[in-house]
C-alpha cells in the first residue's frame, strides 16, 4: 500500500491561478506603491491599466514648472569628466575632439571698411589627455556665442579659442569659421555688375603653446588646354577645319598661413588667386563679356600643372603669406576623368598621405 505525505505540495491548476490572482489584485487595489514595489513591482501590471514600474511611482506629465537649482545642478551626474576607469578602448590622447558645423550669424570686417553679416558653419575642437575620459561639448558653444555678436577678425578668434582653453582645460585647441564671402565683380566689357561668392574659411590653431592663423579659399576659374588650343588651330590651318579647344570649369583650394603684422584681407587672397590666373568664371555677361571671355581663356591656355605654380609664384611674393598648400582640379570635358596637382611650400601642409575623397570636395556646384 502507498501511503502518500500530507504535506507534498498541489499541483495548481488554471482555476487556482485564477483564484490566487483574484486575491493579489484585490490586495494590490489597496496596498501603497511602495508596499507593491517591496513585494514586487510586477505586480503593478497586474492592475487595470497597469505597467511594469519600480519604486518609487514616475510621472509621465512634463514638468514645465521645474527650474533646477545649484545644488540640484551640482548633483546631476557628468559621464563625459567621470573617473579614467569609464574610458573604453586605448589610453590614447586625441588631438582635436569637439563639434562641427554649427552655424550663426557672424560680422565680418571688409577691406573698405564695411561689415557684413554672414552665416557661418564652425568648427570648434580641443586636445583631449589619454587620462580623460572626455569633454563636455555644449562648452564649446558656449565658449563661441560669448564673442558671437561681435565683428570677427583673428583677434577675436584668439579670444575665443583662450576661453576653449580655459574652460575645457586643455592645452591644444582650434577654431574654424567657414562662410561664403560675396565680392562685387565687373564684366569684362558690358560693364555690369554683380556677385561672386567665395567659399572662404579662416582657422586659429594652437598646438604646443605656438598659435598660428590660416586662411582657405576655393577659387573657381575657367581652364583651356592648351594643346587642345593649338590641334584646334593646326586642323584650320592645315584643313581649313573649324575646331574648338576644350576648356572647363576648375577649381583650386589654396590654403595659406598668415604671418607677420599686416593684415591679409579676404579680398587680397582673393586678388592674388585671380592675379595668377585670370580667366575667373564670371558672373553678369553680354554677348561681348561671352566674346571677351572667349579671348581671355585663349590668351591664358593653362595645363592643371601650370595653374599650381603661377598660384604658388603669387603666394611666394607675398610678405604676408608664410607656408602654403594649392590644390588645383581642371573637371575635363574632353576626359571623364580630372586633371589634379598639388604643391605645398613649408613643413605645415606638407603630407605623404592623402585623403581619399580630396579632390572629390573640389567640386563647384554653384
Amino acid at each position: 500500500m502507498n501511503v502518500h505525505p500530507s504535506d507534498m505540495k498541489k499541483v495548481a491548476d488554471r482555476g487556482d491561478a485564477k483564484e490566487a490572482l483574484d486575491i493579489l489584485r484585490a490586495w494590490a487595489e489597496t496596498a501603497t506603491p511602495e508596499e507593491i514595489a517591496d513585494l514586487d513591482p510586477a505586480i503593478s501590471r497586474l492592475l487595470p491599466q497597469g505597467e511594469v514600474s519600480n519604486y518609487p511611482a514616475l510621472r509621465r506629465d512634463y514638468p514645465e514648472e521645474f527650474r533646477p537649482d545649484a545644488a540640484y545642478r551640482a548633483s546631476m551626474p557628468d559621464l563625459q569628466n567621470g573617473p579614467s576607469s569609464l574610458i573604453k578602448g586605448a589610453r590614447q590622447q586625441l588631438q582635436h575632439v569637439g563639434i562641427s558645423n554649427f552655424r550663426l550669424p557672424i560680422n565680418f570686417h571688409t577691406r573698405e571698411n564695411g561689415d557684413l553679416t554672414l552665416e557661418t558653419s564652425v568648427t570648434g575642437s580641443v586636445s583631449l589627455e589619454a587620462e580623460k575620459k572626455g569633454i563636455n561639448m555644449s562648452r564649446i558653444m558656449r565658449s563661441f556665442y560669448k564673442h558671437a555678436e561681435r565683428t570677427f577678425s583673428f583677434e577675436v578668434i584668439e579670444a575665443a579659442l583662450d576661453d576653449y582653453i580655459s574652460d575645457l582645460d586643455s592645452i591644444d585647441a582650434r577654431i574654424q569659421m567657414r562662410f561664403s564671402f560675396p565680392m562685387k565683380i565687373t564684366s569684362l566689357r558690358s560693364g555690369l555688375e554683380g556677385y561672386q561668392y567665395y567659399d572662404i574659411a579662416m582657422e586659429l590653431v594652437e598646438h604646443d603653446g605656438v598659435r598660428r592663423k590660416f586662411m582657405h579659399l576655393d577659387y573657381v576659374y575657367s581652364s583651356t588646354c592648351p594643346c587642345s588650343l593649338e590641334l584646334s588651330e593646326h586642323a584650320r590651318q592645315a584643313r581649313g577645319q573649324l575646331a574648338t579647344p576644350h576648356s572647363q570649369r576648375s577649381v583650386a583650394r589654396i590654403s595659406v598661413e598668415v604671418v607677420g603684422e599686416a593684415c591679409l584681407w579676404f579680398e587680397d587672397l582673393i586678388e592674388l588667386a585671380r592675379t595668377a590666373v585670370a580667366t575667373e568664371t564670371q558672373v553678369m555677361v553680354k554677348r561681348e563679356d561671352e566674346q571677351a571671355f572667349a579671348e581671355l581663356n585663349a590668351a591664358n591656355p593653362i595645363f592643371v600643372e601650370d595653374a599650381a605654380r603661377l598660384f604658388s609664384e603669387q603666394l611666394l611674393n607675398d610678405a604676408r603669406i608664410g607656408d602654403f598648400r594649392v590644390i588645383a582640379s581642371h573637371q575635363e570635358s574632353l576626359h571623364s576623368h580630372d586633371a589634379v596637382s598639388i604643391t605645398t611650400e613649408g613643413e605645415t601642409f606638407a603630407s605623404e598621405s592623402l585623403d581619399p575623397k580630396l579632390f572629390t570636395t573640389l567640386f563647384h556646384v554653384g
